[in-house]
């Protein structure tokens, strides 16, 4: 192994180590009680290292929320059905959603730290919540799926429609309370009933 990939792999293990000890932060105390020198600590890094891998505490939220979206994604494009292709645009619909409440709903803590806007949202005073990637490649995933059975609809904003249900106050709170269930539920109800041909 050379020098430089040596330090490509230790760079590598590096931001897992650090993602993975965020996390596990993240389930014991509340976002703003997190700080980059608590999380280098708990990676084995030192602090330095956390800032030049992710510039600031919201830069290192930020990207954990893209790798555990980052999942979904693999899951859409090359996982099998009905979450990949090769089922219906409904039964794939459904179980997207599932999947992105089941997210929401281990990532209450990271969200939070995210701010007030979250799942997809972004960093305040610097974009818009719909030109976030995680937005946006879930807002297209859903329109295209909405599209492919009612063309009739309109796609485009009922996406809008379901993602905003997932950052809404009350169904945040809905979540803290554990009650993922029962949104995965009333999202299924809802989109069968517009689904319908």
């Amino acid at each position: 192994m050379t020098g430089s990939e040596r330090l490509r792999a230790d760079a590598a293990r590096n931001r897992t180590a650090i993602l993975r000890a965020t996390e596990e932060l993240l389930t014991q105390h509340h976002p703003q009680q997190i700080s980059m020198e608590q999380v280098a600590t708990a990676a084995g890094v030192g602090k330095g290292t956390v800032f030049h891998r992710f510039g600031s505490r919201y830069g290192l939220m930020r990207a954990l929320m893209q790798e555990r979206a980052q999942d979904i994604e693999t899951a859409i494009t090359t996982g099998p059905p009905p979450l990949g292709q090769g089922a219906p645009p409904h039964a794939r619909l459904l179980a997207f959603l599932t999947a992105v409440v089941d997210l929401v709903a281990r990532n209450k803590g990271l969200l939070a730290a995210l701010g007030p806007e979250a799942p997809v949202t972004a960093e305040p005073h610097r974009e818009p919540r719909e030109a976030h990637p995680v937005y946006r490649s879930w807002h297209d995933h859903i329109s295209q799926l909405v599209y492919q059975q009612r063309p009739d609809l309109d796609a485009d904003m009922l996406a809008h429609v379901l993602l905003a249900s997932l950052h809404s106050g009350p169904i945040l709170n809905a979540l803290e309370r554990g009650d993922g269930n029962r949104l995965d539920r009333t999202l299924r109800d809802l989109v069968t009933a517009l689904m319908r041909e």
